[in-house]
């Protein structure tokens, strides 16, 4: 019994924690939509610089099957599942505490990592843009 305890704690720690899920919607304050919040923006804000680097998800490295390269990124994250959580879109639609993504940025409810992997982190503004963009529908404006 003990050795399956340790195994299970094992098995635990090396997938990742399973934090607390993304308060929604707005941060749970009420906050209103960032009508300025496009794909376009998260494109240029966020995935362009910070997630399409080389070896990261960009056309060679394709971490988790999932390329963030201007004119790839969209088909690949809305409505598209998860590589660590098939349960969960990448980005569903108006429900950013729902969209493996977001939670992937924000550290909370994943397996793995907290993406940027290592760090630095988002700002809390691109966090924002993020969440923002999902909670408009996720348009591809």
């Amino acid at each position: 019994m003990r050795k399956l305890t340790v195994l299970f704690c094992f098995a635990f720690i090396a997938c990742g924690k399973l934090k607390e899920l993304p308060t929604e919607p707005g941060g749970g304050n009420g906050e209103p939509v960032d009508p300025s919040a496009t794909f376009t923006r998260v494109q240029n804000e966020v995935f362009t610089p910070t997630c399409a680097s080389l070896g990261c998800h960009d056309t060679l490295g394709q971490q988790s099957s999932q390329v963030l390269a201007p004119g790839l990124s969209y088909a690949q994250t809305v409505n598209k599942p998860s590589v660590e959580m098939p349960s969960l879109m990448r980005v569903l639609p108006g429900d950013p505490s729902n969209s493996y993504l977001y939670r992937k940025i924000t550290g909370a409810g994943i397996t793995g990592d907290r993406m940027p992997q290592g760090g630095p982190f988002l700002t809390d503004a691109q966090i924002k843009l993020v969440r923002d963009w999902i909670r408009r529908g996720a348009p591809n404006d």
